[in-house]
């Protein structure tokens, strides 16, 4: 096996501690041209889809990259932000302010994101951080809840990169955040706060990202993690049990999926007549496709077509400054031990300054 070129060495470099956001994705335009690599790049994931290769190789090739390209380009036209896609742009946002909150407690950490499918790729990125001497990675997928398709998916692009390395970094993943307090107290915050200047719902629904039954039968935890996310952030918000919903969204082929489904527990909410219902996805981090296109529009036509009142999108955590706070924490406690050794020093250098003073005194 051939390995990449090693960045040349330079003795006396300071070795760097990088943390690496990682989110599923995007179109580099809403357009039915640069829609189609993407969707056969994320729709050839076996992690994604796993249906034998030889018969998901016809049904993706012969079928559904020679229509769904358009259909999912028309639906990103309705949500693309002027700086582009509103997942790139909320994770770039989010790495940002991140390296900002831990410039504050730390130094010598590089901070950066990547995308499992489209750009920037994660191959792009982790050869950025080799480049800048980054022998320490702390990888960060973007989603609360752990499922096999998200995180573990990610963390399959990134060690199959490092099997191109001949000098690998150090590398730690975070599998999980669906029952951090921080996350549970930021999720609840951003509902509350939507409340206090738009008055509460008869009903909350909560909803997350669908994935086929066969997923949780097969030992998967997403869907128990979901539910004890939605748990916790009705606790958090003192709602009883009558007053929200766990639902599961954007079902994909004849499979059965978790259930309730999002679209037909809208449906069913509007021929009750329910005067209003409160929409917010607390397995998204971000806004993207899913949120703003299928739930903030799609499922509000579902609901008003059915006879229904009132509906309200609430928005993901996004740029939320206890969501980043939270984050911050959460990476600080995972990086522990491998905070820059300079700042080690000089912390034990002040602290027997101190004593020193001390004695003297």
């Amino acid at each position: 096996m051939s390995y990449q070129t090693e960045p040349r060495y330079s003795h006396g470099t300071a070795e760097k501690t990088a943390v690496l956001l990682v989110n599923l994705g995007t179109p580099a335009a809403p357009t039915a041209e640069a829609l189609r690599p993407y969707l056969k790049q994320f729709l050839s994931d076996p992690r994604v889809i796993e249906i034998p290769k030889p018969v998901w190789w016809l049904i993706l090739n012969g079928i559904i990259l020679n229509t769904r390209p358009k259909k999912s380009a028309e639906k990103y036209a309705r949500i693309w932000m002027q700086e582009g896609s509103p997942l790139k742009v909320h994770t770039e946002r989010q790495a940002t302010l991140l390296q900002g909150y831990l410039g504050e407690k730390t130094s010598g950490i590089v901070v950066d994101y990547a995308m499992s499918y489209g750009n920037p790729s994660i191959p792009s990125v982790l050869a950025k951080l080799k480049a800048q001497n980054c022998q320490r990675i702390l990888l960060v997928p973007m989603y609360p809840q752990y499922a096999a398709s998200t995180v573990a998916s990610v963390c399959d692009a990134v060690f199959n990169e490092l099997k191109t390395m001949r000098n690998t970094p150090a590398l730690r993943t975070i599998k999980h955040f669906h029952d951090h307090p921080g996350y549970i107290k930021a999720t609840a915050q951003n509902i509350r706060d939507y409340w206090t200047l738009h008055g509460r719902p008869d009903k909350l629904v909560m909803s997350f990202h669908g994935l086929p039954q066969f997923s949780l039968d097969k030992g998967d935890p997403y869907h128990c993690e979901c539910h004890k996310s939605g748990r916790l952030i009705a606790e958090e918000l003192g709602l009883n049990k009558d007053q929200y919903l766990i639902t599961f969204q954007s079902r994909f082929g004849r499979a059965e999926w978790l259930k309730p489904y999002t679209a037909a527990t809208l449906i069913a909410l509007g021929k009750q007549k329910t005067k209003r219902v409160d929409m917010v996805c607390p397995g998204f981090v971000a806004d993207c496709l899913e949120t703003l296109e299928e739930i903030a529009l799609d499922v509000k036509e579902d609901f008003l077509h059915a006879g229904g009142g009132e509906y309200h999108y609430i928005h993901c955590l996004n740029e939320r400054p206890d969501w980043i706070h939270m984050l911050t924490d959460l990476v600080l406690d995972n990086l522990q031990g491998w905070l820059d050794k300079p700042d080690a020093v000089q912390l034990e250098q002040s602290r027997l300054r101190a004593l020193a003073l001390g004695a003297k005194s």
